[in-house]
């Protein structure tokens, strides 16, 4: 095994233990280790909301979730001679949940969750329709994943980071803030909100000196979004197995990662769309000296996919195009048609006894396919949304018989939107 350069106990909190992580990006964010190019290391993640989120059948911890506090994400992990310019190559060579803690309060301790969270509270991409707060719990299995909230469904996990990325420099920092806050001020009451700005509450900044700590707050960008040095990305098929090609804006790169995910639909449609965990992740680490400028990548990751996707081969799929629900038509809106398939998806589960809701958390949690399947055809742009049917325990297929009835059990915990 690795040696692990980020330890975490799970008995003590993310701001207590022995080195202390971050959740928000900023350049002046000490690293937490060194590395060298060609090094492997083990690094331990928390779940992103730091155990806020609990193994029960109430939906009000995620009705509640506490946005300020989130990602907390594991680094940032220097790496000596890399400089602004160069790739840095990240191999993930392992990923899984909490080694040897099978059961306990955290995620990741043999189980996750699936969340949508409430509009007033974050949103989702289905938010008009789904406004209020609902949670799915998962048992792992090997990797499979079981739910007494969603009944008849089993899957094998792919589990992969939803978090991985670079330090950006201060011009990067400026730039991100000057652009979001420029979106922001075109609806500013909007709920969701249209992007997070810097806010200094609950912000953890690792080492930073005391002296320094609420400048940098005040600056740091929120962790949300997936910006042009990768961050919250949420691309299920960065697993096992994977290379990233990260574009360097800082000395040492500043690498940190989070967000495990044992399971994940294309999108994470609910926001909180993948079964989050904690857990660990092993990597390797090298260099591409001038990298950025070699390849043209002078911005966004760009990456090698896993080598680990579970081995589903048949699947039943749904189409969308960029019509909304009240018949208004709209021009090659990509968004609108894969929202529109997902719809046709959860319509035509609840034929077989799954509430809307239920339908909702399973896409945003196993490894459905979601495709831009046409962008040319004015007015009209077409997704797809793909959902492997070997993991239902019946028939899902349209037949003469008519669909199967489940049985929906306890359904999916709720909370009503405040």
């Amino acid at each position: 095994m690795p040696d692990v350069i980020f330890p975490l106990d799970s008995s003590k909190k993310f701001e207590d233990q022995e080195k202390v992580g971050h959740n928000r990006w900023h350049p002046e964010i000490p690293p937490v280790a060194t590395v060298k190019p060609g090094d492997s290391f083990r690094v331990h993640c928390r779940e992103w909301f730091d155990g806020a989120i609990v193994n029960d059948d109430s939906a009000d911890d995620i009705l509640n979730a506490p946005l300020l506090t989130v990602h907390k994400l594991s680094g940032p992990f220097a790496v000596e001679g890399v400089k602004p310019g160069d790739l840095l190559i990240v191999d993930i060579l392992d990923v899984g949940p909490i080694p040897q803690e099978d059961s306990g309060p955290l995620a990741g301790q043999g189980w996750g969750y699936t969340g949508i969270f409430a509009r007033n509270n974050g949103g989702g991409f289905l938010t008009e329709q789904f406004p209020d707060a609902y949670k799915a719990i998962w048992d792992f299995t090997g990797q499979m994943a079981t739910s007494r909230h969603v009944p008849e469904v089993s899957y094998a996990g792919l589990i992969h980071p939803g978090l991985m990325g670079t330090a950006p420099s201060a011009e990067l920092l400026a730039k991100w803030n000057k652009r979001e806050g420029d979106l922001i001020a075109t609806d500013p009451n909007r709920v969701p909100p249209l992007a997070l700005p810097p806010e200094a509450e609950h912000a953890v900044l690792g080492s930073l000196a005391a002296s320094e700590f609420d400048r940098v707050a005040g600056e740091a960008a929120r962790t949300a979004p997936p910006r042009e040095n990768g961050g919250n990305q949420d691309i299920k098929n960065l697993s096992k197995g994977s290379r990233i090609f990260y574009p360097v804006f800082v000395d040492g790169a500043n690498l940190s990662l989070g967000d495990l995910h044992f399971s994940q639909g294309d999108g994470e449609i609910t926001f909180c769309g993948a079964i989050e965990m904690g857990g660990f992740i092993d990597l390797r680490v090298d260099v591409i000296k001038g990298g950025m400028e070699t390849y043209g990548v002078s911005e966004n990751a760009i990456f090698m996919p896993g080598i680990v996707d579970p081995r589903y081969s048949e699947w039943i799929a749904f189409s969308g195009t960029s019509v909304t629900l009240d018949g208004k038509q709209h021009y090659l809106d990509s968004h609108l048609s894969y929202q529109r398939a997902c719809l046709h998806a959860i319509d035509y589960l609840t034929k077989f006894g799954y509430s809307p809701e239920q339908a909702y958390l399973l896409l945003g949690s196993a490894p459905i396919e979601g495709r831009l399947s046409g962008v040319v055809d004015i007015p009209n742009s077409c997704s797809t949304v793909y959902l492997p049917t070997a993991m239902f325990e019946f028939d899902v297929r349209p037949s003469a018989a008519g669909p199967h009835k489940i049985n929906a059990g306890i359904g999916a915990p709720k909370s009503n939107n405040t």
